[in-house]
């Protein structure tokens, strides 16, 4: 169970008696000692996480060009609408205003063949043309219809391509990130400027699966920031409905409340209601344990008062003291110098 040891030596809640002994061992020099003890009060898990805003945007450029324009820095309020990245647009330009004159010169074929046909009408009617000649002047004049629509299309696309070289602030927010700088070459898909709206955060941690129950029926959570501790209801808590198959745990979302001082990626620590906590655990100080190779091991005091080495599967490590998942149990004196113990003969 991935949980944070709140530095339980520290806390009378924690009560773990671990109270270091001197125990003289047959004229040697005294052995520092803990005799190992379980919790006996309620602990509290808590999960690491991490602050988010609700809307964070990255702008990325959709045209190439040289950045000409760049009016935003980080930390910059902006405003919706507001022009952030202005790229070099004189080769779009020039391709609307060639598209824009194909346009005219297509209307003003167009008009010489709405009156070729208007002419061709009025002598098919008096018998002076046949009717294939007035066919061609009909389909004349619907080739031209055809091209001028063709036409305004092209130079419809141009024009909304244009626009593509002013990037703007899709809502009022705040530039966290630009990572591009005047002159430098924008391509399709590279990032311009990332901006989030100040007004909506939230912590997003990954919870294991065992504690993911507790986290959705909790009446209320304890949400630690870096500075200042906030109460958030449960209702705000969403679990996201994937597991990560590496991991084992689910993305749990909390929504915060209006809170000042936060910025995406800060620290935060969602504490667990007591219930979450589950099997008391046990730990030793970080310098009695002993690895060699594969071996996870401690040095605990047998019945004659000799150290003997014993193999122990490790959790957390927090504050100089690391969880013990198995190998010892309460009441057992765990030598803290391994080095003096392994001399005890």
């Amino acid at each position: 169970m991935e949980s944070t040891l709140h530095r339980p030596p520290l806390l009378p809640t924690l009560a773990l008696a671990l109270a270091a002994s001197l125990l003289p061992l047959h004229g040697r020099a005294a052995l520092a000692v803990h005799e190992v003890a379980p919790a006996t009060a309620a602990q509290r898990v808590s999960v690491d996480a991490v602050v988010e805003a609700v809307r964070d945007t990255t702008l990325a450029a959709q045209v190439q060009g040289a950045v000409v324009v760049l009016a935003v820095k980080a930390g910059d309020a902006v405003n919706a609408g507001q022009e952030l990245v202005r790229i070099d647009a004189r080769a779009a330009q020039q391709s609307a205003t060639a598209s824009a004159a194909q346009v005219d010169a297509a209307k003003a074929s167009l008009a010489v063949a709405r009156r070729d046909y208007e002419r061709s009408q009025q002598l098919f009617a008096r018998q002076y043309i046949s009717q294939a000649a007035l066919d061609r002047a009909n389909a004349q004049w619907q080739a031209a219809q055809a091209q001028v629509q063709s036409l305004q299309a092209q130079a419809g696309a141009v024009a909304t391509q244009s626009g593509f070289f002013s990037v703007k602030a899709p809502y009022d927010g705040v530039v966290s990130e630009v990572p591009v700088a005047l002159g430098d070459m924008a391509m399709p898909g590279r990032p311009l400027v990332r901006l989030h709206d100040p007004k909506t955060f939230r912590v997003t941690a990954p919870v294991p699966l065992a504690l993911a129950p507790a986290l959705q029926g909790a009446a209320a959570l304890d949400v630690e920031l870096a500075a200042q501790r906030i109460t958030v209801p449960g209702a705000a808590v969403q679990m996201l409905p994937a597991v990560d198959a590496a991991t084992h745990t689910a993305q749990a979302r909390i929504a915060l409340p209006q809170t000042r001082g936060l910025a995406p990626g800060m620290f935060a620590r969602v504490w667990l209601p007591a219930s979450a906590a589950g099997p008391q655990r046990l730990v030793v100080p970080s310098a009695a344990l002993v690895r060699r190779a594969e071996l996870t091991g401690v040095y605990v005091l047998g019945e004659a008062g000799r150290p003997l080495l014993r193999q122990v599967r490790a959790g957390r490590t927090d504050g100089g003291w690391v969880e013990i998942l198995s190998g010892v149990r309460p009441g057992d004196k765990v030598a803290t110098d391994p080095q003096a113990a392994a001399k005890v003969r």
